[in-house]
């Protein structure tokens, strides 16, 4: 049974509590505080040592349900979109107002969940979501859905995103009782989840479309979030944890967000490839279908491989990156990763064959998700706490907030000039943007090493990370 914190046995644990999980902890026991228990020495223990914290084990266990219903709405929106109207450009039009939203609303959001109860506003961004699917699962299994609900229905979403994305990077350090040690371990666990979803998700999808349609996708996912919703309830919390306290006016939070990213050069670096790689790469995921069905001449059935492919690339990095025991070196990772997933892109706009597609969405799921979590850990380890949540805002701003734009850009491309020209075109992009964060590697590796050295992830004298 766990001890009392305040038994002297566990003088050592206290020890190494933040002050503020201390102050919460006083007089709680270790699973009442959602404390983890120490690690069983083991050759591959660091992989999975986020799993030692109760909290993260419920959202990864809730989490991991609605995000196969995730994946299987994405795949059957872009399916169905396709089915209604035969158009590349609609498909990107539905890309984009599914993600506008986000754009618009993500710095905006940032604040608020610096000021909120992060637990308490992803609850409820869990159950606007779930009335989004079931919405469109009603629609369209009653034969009544068109491509106007179906636009309308994605941009709900992604305003619903644009306070849900932020709020779930954040709240990833409380899940972890605000270890540094921990962090980057859980934001990749969470991206294996995520992955091994995005594998299972479209696979399954591109079946239950063949057989039953799109509707029944939309009504799994739905009905997942109430695992989310759960496992959010479930946990304990420290009271020090459940809000940051920040009050200043909104307007003046914003500024101060927008001058700490803009003028701090690691953040700002970062976020501008990442923008890049979300811009004009991710974007070629809404031309899928196009693939599928007028390239590579196959059905829902090769549209779940061609996503199946892409996932399975982007778990194989994260388990990758969740077997890294430190924080440093990935600097490198995120430059030499946006290279691969720009290779990648080309080879995809150049294969007409299905087996030479699959390896491209190998290779474009590893870079990419490389570049995503490496990132995202950078960042989180680096940024105050106080700003950390406008900081995410930020960095969901350059992920899902320029994907509407490169959504319109590939279905421009692809009506023009052809769908496999255009992914082509965005993949050369995607080189050229990794080139200029190499020649900005040097000076951003320097600016980062006295906070590496402060955070106690380096020494004074050691190699910049």
């Amino acid at each position: 049974m766990p001890a009392s914190l305040k038994d002297p046995s566990t003088e050592s644990l206290k020890d190494s509590l933040p002050d503020p999980l201390l102050e919460a902890a006083e007089g709680v026991t270790q699973a009442e505080a959602g404390i983890a228990e120490p690690a069983t020495p083991g050759r591959f223990s660091h992989a999975w040592r986020a799993m030692r914290h109760r909290n993260f084990r419920l959202f990864f266990a809730g989490q991991g349900i609605s995000l196969m219903g995730t994946w299987m709405t994405r795949l059957a929106l872009s399916w169905l979109t396709y089915r209604l109207t035969g158009s590349a450009l609609l498909l990107g039009l539905v890309g984009f107002s599914g993600q506008i939203g986000t754009a618009l609303l993500s710095p905006f959001a940032g604040v608020w969940v610096d000021r909120l109860d992060r637990r308490k506003l992803l609850v409820l961004t869990q159950v606007l979501s779930a009335a989004q699917s079931l919405a469109l699962a009603g629609l369209t299994l009653s034969g009544r859905i068109t491509i106007y609900e179906v636009v309308w229905l994605a941009a709900l979403q992604g305003v619903i995103d644009a306070f849900d994305m932020p709020a779930r990077q954040t709240f990833m350090i409380q899940m972890v009782g605000r270890s540094k040690e921990d962090l980057g371990n859980g934001i990749a666990l969470n991206s294996s989840m995520v992955n091994a979803a995005r594998l299972i998700g479209p696979a399954a999808a591109g079946f239950i479309i063949a057989k039953f349609g799109e509707g029944y996708c939309f009504l799994f996912d739905g009905l997942s979030y109430f695992a989310v919703i759960a496992s959010l309830l479930a946990m304990r919390l420290e009271a020090a944890a459940a809000r940051t306290g920040a009050r200043e006016p909104v307007g003046q939070q914003m500024r101060e967000g927008w001058t700490y990213v803009s003028g701090f050069m690691p953040v700002r670096t970062i976020l501008l490839l990442f923008a890049a790689c979300s811009f004009l790469g991710l974007s070629f995921m809404t031309l899928l279908p196009i693939f599928a069905t007028k390239v590579l001449h196959g059905g829902a059935h090769t549209l779940g491989l061609l996503t199946a492919a892409n996932g399975l690339g982007a778990l194989g990095s994260a388990l990758v990156l969740a077997l890294r025991k430190s924080v440093r070196g990935l600097t490198r990772t995120i430059g030499f990763s946006a290279v691969l997933f720009g290779a990648g892109l080309v080879v995809f706009g150049l294969s007409h064959l299905l087996w030479l597609s699959l390896v491209a969405m190998l290779l474009c799921g590893y870079g990419m998700m490389q570049v995503m979590a490496a990132s995202n850990t950078v960042l989180q380890t680096i940024v105050p706490e106080r700003t950390r949540g406008r900081v995410m805002g930020y960095m969901v701003l350059a992920f899902a907030g320029t994907m509407p734009f490169g959504s319109l850009l590939s279905g421009w491309l692809a009506h023009t000039i052809t769908a496999p020209r255009g992914v082509l075109l965005t993949g050369c992009g995607v080189l050229l943007a990794a080139a200029w964060y190499g020649s900005r590697l040097p000076t951003l590796r320097e600016a980062l090493r006295p906070i590496y050295t402060e955070l106690g992830l380096m020494e004074a004298k050691t190699a910049v990370p």
